[in-house]
């Protein structure tokens, strides 16, 4: 997968994306990184430690989380693309915004690919961006926004429809002159999902293989590892790793994550395993 110039290759090894939340009120990492400095130098551990994706955002994404302006989120994620981009690190950035004029002026500064939550559908410029700016594009499902997606989620076959949603918004990025080449899907874990529906989808992960994409799986620290081991969000590293290691075993590419270290060596342990 070409992504603006930079070059991502699957099959021999899980993609080990690392989280970067330049936000106050992120779930598991909010206030951590909003300093200039401690936010590259996170990112500079991350590289260190593996990870080939460094995911930047500047708008929380976690249950009941409020829009922000697109000036403020500019405001916090510029600086630290620019930032990381002057290092000349290995690695791929990502920005992750549901906002086009967000999206274009990351992919300017130096960002690679575009983190969706909404799949393209909540701008309408985003597919656009993505298209003349050469841009790898993750599309993930989200049952509703941040806001309201954790109110009673319901569906009748969580997998089919998931699915089904997915196969949609791959056509339609291709009919906005995306290449289909450059296209990731995410099955949205924790987003307008309940716990049964998030295992369920763990579970059933092999039949997204279907859709001929890369498959990005993002579980770390999230609730419902909590509610099935109940920990704290800080005590949830293990439970993240057996679901890490699962989903490569069944089909995953790429895994988003919060602890990178432990991530990239149980990851490279299941590659020799499976790949």
């Amino acid at each position: 997968m070409n992504c603006r110039g930079k070059q991502l290759e699957f099959g021999d090894i899980t993609h080990i994306m690392g989280v970067l939340n330049i936000t106050p009120d992120s779930f598991s990492d909010g206030g951590e990184y909003q300093n200039l400095d401690n936010a590259i130098s996170h990112a500079k551990n991350m590289v260190a430690e593996g990870a080939t994706i460094i995911d930047i955002g500047g708008e929380s994404s976690r249950p009941g989380a409020e829009p922000v302006p697109e000036n403020l989120e500019l405001e916090r994620v510029l600086p630290v693309i620019n930032g990381l981009t002057s290092e000349h690190l290995d690695v791929l950035l990502s920005i992750d915004t549901t906002k086009a004029v967000v999206a274009q002026q990351a992919l300017e500064y130096g960002a690679h690919i575009i983190n969706d939550i909404t799949a393209l559908r909540g701008d309408a410029d985003m597919a656009r961006v993505a298209a003349e700016m050469e841009a790898g594009v993750i599309l993930m499902h989200m049952k509703g926004t941040p806001r309201t997606m954790q109110r009673e989620p319901k569906y009748m076959d969580v997998v089919q429809e998931v699915y089904d949603a997915l196969d949609l918004w791959i056509d339609n990025a291709i009919q906005n002159s995306i290449d289909p080449n450059r296209i990731i899907i995410d099955p949205g874990i924790g987003f307008g999902k309940t716990t049964t529906q998030n295992l369920q989808l763990i579970k059933k992960l092999e039949e997204f293989k279907h859709l001929n994409k890369p498959i990005l799986i993002g579980t770390s620290r999230k609730s419902f590892i909590g509610n099935l081991l109940d920990l704290p969000v800080t005590d949830r590293v293990e439970g993240t790793l057996a679901t890490v290691c699962w989903a490569i075993a069944h089909g995953a590419d790429v895994v988003r994550v919060h602890d990178v270290k432990a991530t990239v060596r149980a990851a490279r342990m299941i590659d020799i395993l499976h790949r």
